[in-house]
């Protein structure tokens, strides 16, 4: 990667603080070399430079032409006056990447100018210590130089996916979402914990040491989800006990719901998006 690469974030919300954060951390790119902007609150600027150092700029006086990415990060809804707002003030050498929901390729190209480079991302929040599950689907136009500028700007948030295009969605309910599902089971173990007499600060610590090590054993081991469940299942054990109360309570339909649930949420804000007129 370019050690003179300059990224613009329009949007400063949670995601962008959240790759902000970890470009920062692993030493990616300077601090002077990321610009953040958002509509009006210069607050949330000067925020986001107190805490990493890097360039917070209200939208009007944002130097578009001077970022080599733009990585939009605000809300689906605004997605398209965005890409209107800068459609002619970017080269086509210049890369547009989008972290949000439903935003497909072909909806960032037909709102910007001919042969325009775009890359549609999907990040989650532990982009914040550097370990999301980020995928990425090239446009259209997009160099092979600039996928490996995006892959490499990426990792240092964390693992990095070229997929297709046609499984962003999908990969959306499982990554984009997902820590959400954890965090979900994370706080009804410990609320079951302390119910029980356990401290908030023990069943804290104990949950979330037990979910990085069965996620750690399914990185470095062969088995397959189902061997290693079947592995400590002993019959009729504390373990058989536990999953049979959850699946008698529906836990497999309930996170295969949740996943879908985030999936066609996704492709419905798609379709919405691609049946707005395109305002020139």
């Amino acid at each position: 990667m370019s050690t003179n690469l300059r990224v613009a974030f329009i949007g400063a919300g949670n995601m962008a603080e959240a790759m902000i954060s970890g470009i920062v951390k692993t030493g990616t790119l300077e601090p002077e070399q990321v610009i953040v902007t958002n509509r009006s609150n210069e607050d949330r600027l000067l925020e986001l430079h107190n805490q990493y150092g890097i360039q917070g700029i209200v939208r009007d006086r944002l130097p578009i032409s001077s970022a080599d990415v733009i990585i939009l990060a605000m809300k689906p809804k605004d997605a398209e006056e965005s890409l209107i707002s800068i459609k002619d003030q970017i080269r086509p050498n210049q890369v547009v990447m989008s972290v949000l929901a439903g935003i497909s390729t072909s909806f960032m190209e037909e709102h910007l100018q001919d042969g325009q480079q775009v890359i549609r991302v999907m990040p989650n929040t532990s982009s914040m210590i550097q370990e999301s599950a980020t995928a990425i689907s090239p446009g259209e136009h997009v160099t092979m130089k600039n996928v490996k500028v995006a892959k490499s700007l990426l990792r240092c948030i964390g693992e990095v996916y070229v997929i297709e295009e046609e499984q962003m969605d999908l990969f959306t309910g499982i990554a984009g979402s997902g820590p959400a599902y954890f965090y979900y089971l994370m706080e009804n173990i410990e609320k079951t914990a302390i119910e029980n007499g356990m401290s908030v600060a023990k069943a804290r610590e104990i949950g979330a040491q037990t979910i990085l090590g069965a996620a750690k054993m399914m990185l470095e081991r062969d088995e397959t989800p189902a061997e290693l469940r079947k592995n400590i299942t002993s019959p009729n054990g504390t373990t058989a006990s536990g999953l049979e109360a959850l699946a008698d309570s529906g836990g497999g339909s309930a996170i295969k719901a949740a996943v879908l649930g985030a999936m066609n949420r996704s492709k419905e804000i798609s379709e919405q998006l691609e049946k707005t007129p395109v305002h020139q």
